[in-house]
């Protein structure tokens, strides 16, 4: 489950519009939910899905939230707007606390230990997240 959580917190990873400041400046970086979900298949790492067949589920609540599932396939990656049919793995989270667990102000672990972060399906797959995305 640490992997998981982990996963949202990559400290020291810059990307466009990241000022690379470890655990800071992506807060900035994703002004919205579905800005984070526009950055996934840009920090996608095809090396790490090969073999791979998982669909992530997320029901994120609050203003800017919404559902997204990530279908990863063989080294592919596809992020949609939507719910999925089978979903292996879901997360539910409010946006605030989204937002803050991307931009690194909230601690995953803290996240799913308080409860602000719900992990369903086969949590197992659910620790792929941090090797298939540098978010």
């Amino acid at each position: 489950i640490g992997d998981v959580i982990n996963a949202f917190s990559s400290a020291g990873t810059a990307g466009p519009g990241d000022s690379g400041t470890p655990g800071g400046g992506q807060a900035a970086k994703y002004a919205d939910v579905a800005a984070v979900f526009k950055a996934m298949p840009e920090a996608f790492n095809p090396d790490a899905a090969k073999g791979v067949t998982v669909v992530f589920q997320y029901h994120i609540t609050g203003g800017s939230g919404g559902d997204w599932y990530c279908d990863i396939k063989d080294g592919t990656c596809r992020v949609e707007a939507g719910t999925h049919d089978q979903p292996t793995c879901t997360l539910k989270m409010e946006e605030g606390d989204f937002l803050a667990m991307t931009g690194g102000d909230l601690p995953p672990m803290q996240a799913y230990t308080s409860g602000k972060l719900q992990i369903g399906g086969d949590i197992m797959k659910s620790q792929l997240i941090e090797k298939l995305f540098s978010l």
